[in-house]
């Protein structure tokens, strides 16, 4: 009767991993959506990320604060790792998302930014000096064909700016994959939930800093969609997926809860569709096969 309850209960803790992995994942690729509906009120990147950073701030600091109960007070070596990674990681890997935004495709950003795990690889050949495989080089190559192939496509509809946008999203993947590369010993220190509420912490305050240098008060007095909009993107897109992504992984591990991930651009092409009215082609289609096949190799050739 016992390992029979046990089982049982192991049996339902996996499901409620997929399923909070395949909602993270879900929630993570509503971001661009939202973003695109308010760009749609003519408010500016640097207004719209300042109202998602304040809204987010109160619950990140509630993580960090609840994640740090009971463990060591940040040594200043853990502090200057803390403030470089919230300012790569999150703040300017946000910044060039949201700017990015505003001229390529929410299905195209999805992509570019799906790329992460190969920009992790090249730093670590470059960085760390580590050997990879032909293979591998070949998976990575795959995706880059598909990201490649839609990209043409759309600056073929849109000129000259998809290339801007492009750049400015690939930016921010590669700000994101050096977050990825330098949190690994912090999080060994302080724990992933805690590291990211203190870098996500700072972070918003980057982007409110921002705001405050660069903007008069008076930008901030937006439509009311926009601050609807801004309170959905922290909550649902933001603060929620991160912490269903952080209890899958709990759950069912880091590499099935990637590999369940494989969803978002998928969800963010068809939330595209629906509510942005952006239009389905077969080589948008083939493109995101390519994309998601090669990530799908390097994960499984590592």
């Amino acid at each position: 009767m016992t390992l029979h309850t046990s089982s049982g209960t192991a049996r339902h803790a996996d499901w409620r991993g997929l399923a909070l992995a395949a909602l993270g994942a879900i929630a993570f690729s509503g971001k661009a959506i939202i973003v695109k509906l308010a760009y749609r009120h003519g408010v500016d990147a640097v207004t719209l990320i300042m109202y998602r950073m304040l809204i987010a701030l109160p619950l990140f600091l509630l993580l960090a604060w609840w994640a740090g109960r009971g463990q060591p007070a940040l040594t200043a070596r853990d502090r200057w790792a803390v403030l470089a990674l919230g300012f790569s990681g999150y703040y300017l890997a946000s910044q060039l998302d949201f700017m990015g935004l505003a001229y390529i495709s929410a299905s195209l950003e999805r992509l570019i930014l799906y790329l992460g795990p190969t920009i992790v690889m090249a730093i670590s050949v470059l960085w760390f000096k580590r050997r990879v495989s032909g293979r591998q080089w070949a998976a990575a190559g795959l995706s880059y064909l598909g990201t490649v192939l839609v990209f043409g496509h759309e600056a073929a509809d849109q000129g000259a700016h998809t290339a801007l946008g492009a750049a400015l999203v690939f930016g921010s993947a590669i700000s994101y994959a050096l977050y990825m590369v330098g949190s690994g010993e912090v999080v060994g220190r302080l724990g992933s939930l805690r590291l990211t509420g203190l870098a996500s912490s700072v972070a918003c305050g980057f982007c409110l800093l921002q705001f405050v240098l660069l903007k008069p008060l008076s930008a901030a007095l937006v439509p009311a969609p926009v601050l609807w909009l801004s309170l959905l993107n922290a909550t649902a897109c933001t603060v929620a997926p991160v912490l269903m992504v952080m209890m899958a992984i709990e759950r069912i591990g880091a590499p099935l809860t990637a590999q369940i991930g494989m969803i978002g651009p998928l969800s963010t092409i068809g939330m595209g569709i629906v509510l942005l009215g952006e239009p389905f082609t077969p080589l948008l289609l083939l493109g995101t096969a390519l994309v998601m096949g090669g990530i799908w190799l390097l994960a499984r050739w590592r």
